[in-house]
């Protein structure tokens, strides 16, 4: 700015200013408790008072083409720090990929997401690219830089998880994937114990032992045993699954889930129901489970349409012989005697990919539990049942090295008989309740994994259909909370 410029301004404006923008920065430091800020402060009086450094140079310059790209860089780089800052604090855009919260949240909506509902995160992988989650579009490279990394911290929002509240977080389980494009999205460690499983099984007549025969450090061995040959097997193999990485907390796909126990509360689930404490969850009102549907004869576009069964769903019936319906839809299709002739629930006793992956619990996904769900500050007895449920927690999402042997659970080197929980944890699940990969199959959400809330649905098409015949207008604006 030159002299003339600078005695253009008004004194008591510019004072003013200064103070407005200064207080306003000074609050939003203290609520985001990161001092660190006030280095900015001269900068920010340099800008509304002295004016020493010139901010917008090229203002001043005689060439029009410097003038004109150097315009456009500003304002490129005004929008994405502002793009950065709100994404970062304030909201972010979310897309529903999957059938798994369906009927409640359908394949198609976006979802505005407060991340001040619980309190924002500060940042622990500071230099990455707005707007992208991992992954640089085009480029198809990393789009952040793993160095420096920063703990876990989170202001204070304005409230709290709280039961049956949908939630999006960070994948748990991502914390290590591999980089071939088809296991990207993947369960890592489901694919680790399914290749060690599958070679031992190969090994043995397609045979696999009797666990319940085996006591617990056996067991544990086993289960060892099976993921180091999966892993094995995928470092051997670099050109079908690619290299092994890891991904920071932040840096992981986002997951959206309803919450459906939280820290300190005892869930179980008997005969499909969730209950907490011993109290029977309320389900929603739009919850699907998988029947087995035999037709009479091919099911009717418009009976399609009005059940909201979508092409995923169609291909799931001639593939598999089942639908995930809700209570409404199974009514309807059992009054269509013309078409329908028997709708019967699925009952799947799988238990090999259950959570714990190296336990033996003989759980189900309708069938699990008890679990108790780790609360920040309680501390639990650890022994040969349990050590299986909360090793992940412990030395994953705690950072402790934990150590089995010989039926003795050792802890950063000491042996250990309990365990204090230094984070909250939550069980999340779909309302697709057999077509979702949820904490029945990755176990508990950690605090520190927990991304924002979502409010309102902004955007919804359906990707059966195509454009404007796929928008669907009575979804747009419609508030997450009253979708029970």
């Amino acid at each position: 700015m030159t002299n003339k410029e600078k005695k253009a301004l008004n004194p008591r404006v510019q004072w003013a200013k200064f103070t407005v923008v200064t207080i306003l920065y000074l609050l939003f430091l203290y609520w985001v408790k990161s001092w660190w800020g006030l280095l900015v402060l001269p900068f920010i009086f340099d800008v509304y008072i002295t004016k020493e450094i010139r901010w917008q140079w090229w203002r001043e310059s005689d060439n029009d083409a410097t003038r004109f790209i150097m315009s456009w860089v500003d304002a490129l780089v005004f929008a994405l720090v502002a793009v950065y800052f709100i994404n970062l604090f304030f909201f972010q855009n979310y897309v529903i990929p999957s059938s798994s919260l369906e009927k409640s949240l359908l394949t198609g909506d976006y979802l505005f997401v407060s991340k001040v509902s619980y309190g924002p995160r500060k940042p622990q992988t500071p230099l990455t690219m707005p707007l992208t989650q991992h992954t640089l579009p085009v480029f198809e490279c990393q789009s952040y830089i793993s160095w420096p990394q920063w703990g876990y911290e989170r202001a204070k929002g304005l409230g709290t998880v709280q039961q049956n509240d949908i939630v999006v977080f960070n994948y748990p389980a991502g914390d290590s994937l591999c980089t071939a494009d088809q296991y990207q999205a993947q369960d890592f460690y489901r694919l680790a114990y399914g290749l060690g499983e599958g070679a031992y099984a190969e090994q043995h007549g397609g045979y696999l032992p009797n666990l319940s025969q085996m006591p617990r450090q056996q067991q544990r061995d086993f289960f060892a045993q099976l993921y180091a040959d999966g892993r094995r097997i995928i470092d051997a193999n670099p050109s079908t699954y690619g290299t092994v990485t890891s991904r920071p907390v932040d840096r992981r796909e986002n997951y959206v889930k309803r919450c459906v126990g939280l820290p300190g509360q005892t869930l179980q689930i008997k005969n499909h129901i969730i209950y907490t404490d011993g109290r029977a969850n309320k389900e929603p009102d739009n919850v699907q489970y998988s029947y087995y549907v035999k037709l009479k004869a091919q099911m009717p576009l418009e009976l399609i349409d009005q059940l909201g069964i979508s092409m995923e769903d169609i291909a799931s019936l001639n593939s598999a012989g089942y639908l995930p319906l809700t209570n409404a839809s199974v009514k309807a299709l059992k009054a269509r005697k013309d078409v329908v002739e028997s709708v019967t629930f699925v009952n799947d006793p799988t238990q090999w990919d259950i959570y714990p992956l190296n336990g033996n619990t003989g759980w189900t996904r309708d069938n699990y539990g008890p679990v108790w769900i780790p609360k920040k500050g309680a501390t639990i007895k650890l022994t040969m049942d349990n050590i299986a449920i909360y090793e992940r927690p412990i030395r994953v999402y705690e950072g402790n090295d934990l150590v089995v042997k010989n039926g003795k659970i050792y802890i950063n080197g000491k042996e250990a008989k309990s365990y204090t929980f230094r984070m909250d944890y939550y069980w999340m699940m779909g309302d697709n309740r057999h077509n979702s990969l949820d904490s029945r199959y990755w176990g508990f959400v950690p605090e520190d994994h927990i991304v924002g809330k979502p409010i309102f649905i902004w955007w919804s098409h359906d990707p059966d259909h195509g454009g404007f015949s796929g928008i669907r207008w009575s979804r747009l604006f419609r508030l997450v909370d009253n979708i029970k």
